[in-house]
């Protein structure tokens, strides 16, 4: 490979600058998918772009480098202080990697044609990366909410509806499960986008009941299933490898089932009989003893469970539940999550 032996010096300067600045961007995002996302394709990936660029870091770039004349030394940008979450920081710096590769592409095309090409190969296939990472990043997110989940509420539809939910979030609920029987009306879809919004608010997981197509739309975290809805591997398709994916499950061979089928957690019950599934023969806390042994992922118990109850539930082996009425039905949504997830606690000690 050859690089042009009168470049223009400042253009030696610039194209330095700008190897500098896409190596370390590559870096912070290699090192998220090293030691966060444990992804070992996402790795080779990256690594493999900076050692390239690292290739055609010639002398003739680092030799025109002058710290002192760089007027961009130090400068720096509010929107820098405003990177909260490691999200924010990889978007960032995927940008940054993105600006430098289009500069690289632009200026070195006459006097260094390789790195100019490899610049634009590199940018093109991070701009494909970039979405893996950060869907990869929000699954992972996802799930570490889910594994810190103790009590899901379920909702049913009631006027006041948002206010309760409201301040069952403000009492440390931490999984909201909106169900509506409603078919694809705006008070619905409404109704839901505002639910989303109050629980990303609280850092809390927003999961609708079986519409999948109402899950993408408020861009909830997922979409709970019921033994006749659809196949996990048709909503896996549609919905992708960020959003939870709940099962209802009735049994051991239910629970075998949606494990191998790749849902993300389940609804074990119902355990008592409940008004809001009245066709289902309640299976009772025996079948918590099963699942404590069985279920490999993180598991709800479910139906009919209230502070009368909730005892047995949890010296069954139960360490989540999922009410309905037990939150909805109460005077006080705010001392009703309260007390459950106090109770929650103290059988978990």
């Amino acid at each position: 490979m050859s690089v042009a032996p009168l470049m223009d010096p400042r253009v030696a300067q610039l194209i330095d600058a700008n190897l500098d600045r896409a190596r370390e961007g590559l870096r912070v995002v290699e090192d998220w998918c090293r030691f966060a996302l444990d992804s070992e394709d996402f790795v080779i990936s990256l690594k493999d772009w900076r050692q390239r660029l690292g290739r055609h870091h010639h002398d003739i770039y680092k030799q025109a480098r002058s710290i002192d004349k760089d007027q961009g030394i130090g400068l720096s940008h509010p929107a820098q202080k405003g990177r909260h979450s490691p999200l924010e920081i990889i978007s960032a710096n995927c940008a940054r990697v993105q600006e430098a590769l289009r500069v690289l592409e632009e200026f070195s095309r006459e006097p260094d044609p390789d790195l100019s090409k490899n610049a634009a190969l590199i940018r093109y296939g991070l701009y494909e990366l970039e979405v893996k990472i950060l869907k990869a990043s929000i699954s992972m997110r996802r799930q570490e909410k889910l594994q810190q989940c103790s009590l899901c509420l379920i909702t049913s539809p009631q006027k006041d509806l948002i206010r309760k939910v409201a301040k069952a979030l403000t009492s440390g609920v931490k999984m909201v499960q909106f169900r509506s029987k409603k078919g694809a009306d705006i008070d619905n879809f409404l109704q839901a986008k505002e639910l989303a919004n109050i629980c990303k608010q609280h850092e809390s997981l927003f999961i609708i009941n079986d519409r999948i197509d109402l899950t993408l739309a408020v861009n909830a975290d997922g979409v709970h299933l019921g033994q006749n809805d659809l196949p996990t591997k048709v909503a896996r398709k549609l919905l992708g490898n960020e959003y939870l994916i709940g099962r209802s499950t009735h049994s051991l061979n239910q629970i075998k089932a949606a494990e191998d089928e790749g849902c993300n957690y389940l609804g074990v019950g119902p355990i008592f009989a409940t008004p809001s599934k009245p066709e289902l023969k309640p299976v009772s806390t025996k079948f918590i003893h099963e699942a404590v042994h069985k279920a490999q992922l993180p598991w709800f118990a479910i139906g009919g469970i209230n502070n009368s109850n909730l005892n047995e539930v949890c010296l069954a082996g139960a360490k989540r539940i999922a009410v309905l009425g037990a939150i909805m039905n109460a005077e006080d949504t705010s001392q009703a999550s309260l007390e459950l997830l106090k109770g929650l606690q103290c059988k978990s000690k």
